[in-house]
């Protein structure tokens, strides 16, 4: 590798994605927060790089260039997939940094997978960085990284994001591999966590597992330090806000509230298919309102967009099976012929049509039972240009910490969740105004661009 870069971005993704057109293949930017928060700083810049797997298993591909960012892809095998991706990201870290929801499982081969594609990465970053470049790592399939790369490259300048919630010390603990995944997220200079319960959180973990000395958000070890933060995540709010207002996308979600009957009142859950998210939870107090009569059965309607995910990962079948047949069963108690009550919709979306949906949507249900940061949840508020809209938001997110004018429910109680969702449902757009005018002015002042450059500020005065 003869090029060298000065600032070098791993995550277990690229920024782009293939996508084929007939026998035609071509990169399209990935959706998501950390792309568009990266886009200023390394979109056309030809001192940054992108380091992350491309999506298709087998040897990385050559670099290259596309949309803006410089892409080296990392390879990934099938095997790998399975046991580092499926297994121990996603069946064992992902359960159990969400509170142990459903339980993780522990497989030493899983965890060897995990190291292995860790040590490549960190190999790669390595070769890649300039004398003292900075590198910023993401998220919990990489937590290895930082000590990896600390050890072979004590010049760099690292930073490390955690885009999901750190777990209470007492079910962190129980991970065999504890100590190894500390010891790797201390190799960085800057830790991001989404949330201050998240800080504590880690550093609690930190003092029980290592000893090190923490001084406020300061963790001293090894002769170096590591300082922790809240970075809280935000959108790309010029560009949801310019789809809200987009004469096309507004005629769309005229037209999609004439074919759902045009109701006096929509629902609206936006979700990847996944058991943190609540869905179970929203269709059950839905269809216990409407069989108390407390929601008029032929003038509401909820539409639930779950979009596949990770559909090889132990629990994820039988959350889509349950919640199937929860649809299934409200449809059939309570629709008639041409008009179901819950529209669901299995498949992913446009971001185009997803804003088509929030701008139809007179109450935006986010319930998830954990939950990092939730960007759904920001991107409906950002949408309410007239400031009308109610959001029913899980007090177990990140963004419930900033949304405070949110209704903000605990998921585990159905009957709380039934009495928010019932008073949203009837609430007046007057009545709305002051909660999502200030929210909304939440949204706009902490974008992910706003985001990705705090965080980086703070990482440069660090070293």
């Amino acid at each position: 590798m003869d090029q060298k870069w000065n600032f070098v971005v791993a995550a277990n993704r690229l920024p782009v994605r293939r996508v084929w057109e007939g026998d035609t293949a071509r990169w399209v930017p990935s959706p998501g927060g950390l792309v568009s928060a990266l886009r200023p700083v390394m979109s056309g810049n030809p001192d940054a790089v992108w380091v992350g797997w491309s999506g298709i298993p087998g040897a990385g591909a050559e670099p290259f260039e596309t949309d803006g960012f410089q892409c080296h892809p990392v390879g990934i095998s099938q095997g790998e997939i399975q046991q580092f991706y499926e297994g121990f990201s996603n069946a064992t870290l992902w359960p159990l940094f969400h509170d142990a929801l459903v339980p993780p499982e522990y497989h030493r081969t899983w965890w060897d997978a995990y190291r292995t594609v860790n040590q490549r990465y960190a190999t790669t970053v390595a070769e890649l960085s300039q004398p003292g470049a900075t590198v910023w790592i993401h998220d919990y399939h990489l937590q290895l990284v930082p000590g990896m790369l600390r050890q072979v490259r004590p010049d760099l300048r690292i930073g490390f994001f955690l885009h999901i919630p750190f777990p209470a010390r007492e079910l962190y603990i129980r991970l065999p591999w504890r100590t190894e995944i500390i010891n790797g997220l201390l190799g960085a200079d800057l830790i991001g966590l989404q949330t201050p319960l998240g800080v504590h959180n880690f550093c609690r973990s930190v003092t029980r597992i290592t000893g090190a000395k923490t001084t406020g958000k300061v963790i001293e070890h090894d002769r170096m330090t590591t300082q922790v933060e809240a970075f809280p995540i935000g959108i790309d709010v010029n560009r949801v806000v310019g789809l809200a207002t987009d004469p096309t996308v507004r005629t769309r979600a005229a037209e999609i509230r004439r074919t759902l009957g045009s109701p006096t009142t929509v629902l609206l859950g936006v979700d990847r298919l996944d058991y943190t998210k609540g869905i179970e939870v929203r269709l059950r107090a839905f269809r216990e309102l409407l069989a108390e009569g407390r929601l008029p059965v032929d003038h509401c309607v909820l539409v639930q967009i779950a979009e596949p995910s990770r559909s090889r990962v132990t629990g994820y079948t039988e959350v889509r099976q349950a919640v199937e047949q929860q649809v299934g069963d409200v449809n059939g108690n309570f629709g008639v012929m041409g008009r179901p009550v819950v529209h669901y919709l299995h498949r992913s979306h446009p971001i185009e049509e997803l804003v088509a949906m929030y701008l139809i949507a007179d109450v935006m249900l986010v319930t998830p039972l954990r939950d990092g940061m939730n960007l759904v949840a920001k991107e409906y508020v950002a949408c309410r240009t007239d400031n009308s809209g109610v959001l029913v938001l899980s007090e177990f997110t990140g963004a419930a910490q900033e949304l405070r004018t949110a209704e903000l429910i605990n998921p585990h109680d159905i009957e709380g969740l039934k009495t928010t969702m019932e008073a949203a449902a009837h609430r007046s757009d007057t009545d709305a105004e002051p909660a999502m005018r200030a929210m909304r002015r939440v949204v706009r002042t902490n974008t992910a661009q706003r985001w990705a450059e705090r965080f980086l500020t703070r990482l440069g005065k660090l070293r």
